[in-house]
């Protein structure tokens, strides 16, 4: 495998950061994860997008331009070979002292890695995957803002952690107020009747490129999306639910917290959104080969 560091790209053996970084030692960093399909990078642009929002809102000078970055993502996705992929790209705050003060980091590291990734068994894309709620909270906006794609992930970990003693894969994490925010590493949706609802934004919830992608997809079929604050009465209640992410795509949800969702199998709009997804994934994104 061939990492790029810097500019340029490495072993697997030899791509190496210092171990004063400040990514390794406070998770002080931004990171994306893309996929890539059918020999395109799906959603490269609102990745990047993404990537430097999450920058600047911890004051982080990313090293390289957007048109950079977009090159070598696709550049580390040629290298190593990967048409149908997922690529992890991660913009740490350099080397600096045991001390807090970023100030005395130097030389922002990006890194981007191209590989494959399984998230769940493939069984649970068919069958439909049962989650629990935890008792760890989402962070809130004015700790460590829930919008920010950081590398500071342990309150993501915490709740995981927490599903994977319970025997479970995933988990519902509510917010300081009791509502639902997201899943661990997913958005969630459900549907009732003609229309579907997300947690809003604001309730903690990640501004998810799949997110946006379900919710344009199932538009195009004529139902809308709403945004209201959700407890878990509501998803209990639910005719469907299904989670979004770039790692896990679309995975339907029929059971929570021992309450069956609908008739206990994935729903209808649920399946027809995952055909619709996999028809985007053939025709949306960066040509990887060479034009």
């Amino acid at each position: 495998m061939k990492v790029f560091v810097n500019g340029k790209f490495y072993s697997e053996q030899n791509a190496k950061i210092s171990v004063f970084d400040h990514g390794l030692l406070y998770g002080d960093g931004v990171f994306e994860g893309i996929r890539a399909y059918h020999g395109r990078v799906f959603k490269l642009k609102e990745h990047i997008d993404r990537l430097f929002y999450s920058a600047k809102a911890i004051l982080l000078d990313i090293p390289m331009t957007h048109q950079q970055l977009m090159d070598a993502t696709v550049e580390a996705c040629r290298r190593n070979g990967i048409t149908d992929g997922y690529i992890r790209l991660v913009v740490t705050r350099g080397a600096g002292t045991l001390g807090l003060n970023p100030n005395r980091c130097s030389n922002p590291q990006v890194i981007i890695i191209a590989d494959k990734i399984q998230l769940y068994p493939p069984s649970l894309y068919k069958k439909g995957m049962e989650i629990v709620t935890v008792a760890t909270t989402r962070n809130h906006h004015n700790a460590v803002n829930p919008a920010i794609k950081s590398l500071n992930y342990l309150n993501n970990i915490l709740a995981k952690i927490e599903a994977n003693t319970a025997g479970y894969e995933e988990a519902i994490m509510l917010n300081a107020e009791g509502y639902v925010a997201e899943c661990t590493g997913d958005n969630v949706f459900i549907i009732n009747g003609n229309q579907m609802y997300t947690p809003a934004l604001s309730s903690g919830a990640l501004h998810g490129i799949t997110r946006q992608t379900a919710i344009d997809l199932v538009g195009e079929m004529g139902i809308p999306t709403s945004e209201p604050n959700l407890t878990r009465y509501d998803l209990y209640n639910a005719d469907e639910c299904f989670l979004t992410g770039t790692g896990a795509e679309i995975v339907p949800v029929v059971k929570i917290d021992e309450r069956v969702i609908g008739n206990g199998k994935p729903g209808p709009v649920t399946k027809k959104l995952v055909k619709a997804y996999k028809e985007l994934t053939k025709v949306n994104g960066e040509p990887i080969a060479k034009r």
